[in-house]
């Protein structure tokens, strides 16, 4: 007998200032279901989430839930209105027979229950939210950007639970790997269309992609009709004494259709200038030493940094990443050690806590306010790469429309705020770029942009993040820190580290300091080496398969177990020939799997 969805939404519309977000949606949530929730910024992923979770009112449509069924909602900006501690907020909900779930989720989070909501940053208190839907083990969760400002050890350790749980899920994320690691199936929030995909997040743009392109092609065929039609309205009736009425309504219908089509959204129209060139040398550490409170950052650390590098800073959150580029750019000092810095150097910094955004302050003011921006005389234009240009224009280039320009900058979504600063970095050529968790709240469409543009920048990337499908991308170097003052380099990306790290090495950072070689007498941090190994792709991959090949025997099994009836071709035509085609689809998908494990389990044995 089939089990019952956990949730139902029907015919669900929702309006907001005379735009839909939504119209006559339909979806359903299964028990076991794994879904990405994907889309642009500001396509309703967190609304619809919301709306899931019966936290926001449809204007039409219903919303059932099964009796029982339980839902667990982490939103991204959570209340600890009323609770003196981290701890208190996540254990609101449990008895106290169950708090030690809390502390578990707390250690592998590595944050402080015992924390005041009010000092905790962020990061620790989106922790604290993880820790509370974790412990509360709903049959549905729903999870909106649960991996912002966690570092690559409590993303891996979310990652393993979620794919361990047997609640069924639904993610909100823009994290590449994540998405690919835990979705079964796929979500695409689409100009206030939600379209399903049985399948997980790999393979989510050649989809998108196919189904732009047949729109494209029907919007063309559209376009040559009416041409013809309207051809035909204006040069047939010298033929005729009296028009076709009903071609000419067709002529209109047509029209209206093509009226009534929403166009895609284009990406930001993002640009990099490279200033100058610098000189070949772009910083140079030698022997340096730095500590907080008796708390080591850096031991007897060393480092050269030439033009065009690319080198991604890894490692857990408060270990020292941003410390290191405040040292490199010269904003800190070292405690002891020498530093010395290339010349000609034109910086450009992303920095993650937004800080050269004026939170209350519009966006216009915010562009036209930055002195390297400002337009001597002209209130309404900015400077752009040496070109003045009227500031509601260049805003439309970063997607936002002329209503948000007066707007002020604390209504922005997360990523509208990392839209609006890059607009501001952009607008002048550099040759070093420091950025900071560049890819927090950005979408996928415009991280693929970035991506693009730090491929084609002449200049030296400076890169904290935590995305690791960003990290390969981009890096051509990757320091790991270790928490203790060590840090190690690897040539290439994540995926590079975790093939190159010593086998002993946590996943998280190095265990061996940062030993120099030297380049005519220079030192530079170590290249680790190592015998080669599975990537991380294939690593998850050769994980998960075990799994997959169990749950494709067991369908198997069901559906032979159908079409053993005698009767059934006869009785229900249909129901035979789907049952038919699934089983030979199963068992297509069942011996690639196996044989995806004999050949990666060979290369891990070797």
């Amino acid at each position: 007998m089939a089990q019952a969805p956990l949730l139902q939404l029907s015919g669900i519309s929702l309006t907001f200032g005379g735009d839909p977000v939504f119209a006559g949606l339909d979806m359903v949530i299964q028990p076991g279901d794994r879904v990405a929730l994907v889309g642009r910024n500001g396509s309703g992923k967190s609304t619809l989430m919301k709306i899931m979770a019966g936290l926001a009112e449809a204007d039409r449509g219903t919303r059932a839930l099964s009796p029982g069924v339980s839902v667990g909602y982490m939103e991204q900006d959570p209340d600890f209105s009323g609770f003196a501690t981290l701890g208190a907020y996540a254990t609101q909900a449990l008895d106290p027979a169950e708090h030690y779930k809390v502390e578990m989720a707390a250690e592998g989070l590595d944050f402080d229950p015992a924390l005041d909501p009010a000092l905790a940053s962020g990061g620790e208190r989106r922790r604290a939210a993880l820790a509370k839907l974790l412990a509360e083990a709903p049959e549905l969760m729903l999870l909106d950007e649960p991996t912002n400002h966690l570092d690559i050890s409590a993303i891996g350790w979310l990652e393993a639970r979620l794919r361990e749980t047997r609640a069924a899920f639904v993610l909100i994320s823009h994290d590449r790997a994540f998405l690919r690691a835990l979705s079964r199936a796929t979500l695409w929030v689409d100009r206030g269309q939600v379209r399903r995909r049985e399948a997980g997040f790999d393979g989510f743009e050649d989809w998108r992609d196919k189904i732009w392109s047949e729109e494209d092609d029907a919007r063309h065929k559209l376009n040559r009709k009416i041409k013809a039609e309207a051809r035909w309205a204006v040069e047939g009736i010298s033929a005729r004494r009296k028009r076709n009425q009903g071609r000419v309504r067709a002529l209109a219908a047509l029209r209206d259709e093509r009226a009534g089509q929403i166009r895609r959204q284009g990406v930001a129209a993002m640009a990099l200038e490279t200033a100058a060139p610098s000189g070949k040398l772009v910083a140079e550490l030698e022997g340096v030493n730095k500590a907080y409170d008796g708390r080591v950052i850096l031991r007897d650390f060393s480092l050269r940094v030439m033009r065009g590098e690319r080198v991604a800073f890894v490692g857990p959150n408060g270990v020292g990443k941003t410390t290191l580029l405040r040292l490199i750019t010269g904003s800190e000092d070292p405690d002891s050690g020498t530093i010395r810095r290339g010349t000609n150097l034109e910086m450009a910094v992303f920095d993650q806590s937004r800080a050269q955004l004026d939170p209350n302050a519009s966006l216009w003011e915010n562009l036209t306010g930055d002195p390297l921006m400002r337009v001597s005389g002209q209130a309404d234009q900015v400077m752009v790469r040496g070109t003045p240009k009227h500031v509601v224009g260049y805003l439309k280039e970063f997607l936002f429309d002329e209503a948000q320009a007066r707007a002020p900058v604390r209504s922005l979504s997360g990523g509208e705020k990392a839209r609006l600063l890059l607009a501001r970095i952009m607008a002048q050529p550099a040759n070093l770029l420091v950025l900071d968790e560049p890819t927090n709240d950005l979408d996928v469409e415009t991280l693929d942009l970035l991506q693009d543009l730090l491929g084609d920048f002449d200049g030296t990337v400076l890169l904290v993040s935590h995305d690791r499908d960003f990290i390969d991308r981009v890096a051509s170097t990757t320091l790991v820190f270790d928490g203790d003052g060590q840090v190690t380099a690897y040539a290439g990306g994540w995926s590079d580290y975790l093939a190159q790290r010593p086998d002993s090495a946590p996943v998280a950072g190095a265990t061996t300091p940062a030993a120099r070689g030297s380049e005519k007498g220079k030192p530079r941090a170590k290249q680790a080496q190592s015998k080669p190994a599975l990537s991380y792709t294939e690593a998850h991959r050769l994980e998960k398969l075990p799994a997959e090949i169990a749950r494709l025997e067991a369908e198997i099994a069901k559906l032979a177990e159908l079409l053993s009836d005698p009767a059934l071709f006869t009785r229900e035509p249909v129901k035979f020939r789907k049952a038919t085609e699934a089983l030979s689809e199963r068992q297509a998908k069942l011996a690639a799997a196996e044989e995806d494990w004999l050949a990666l389990a060979e290369k891990a044995e070797g």
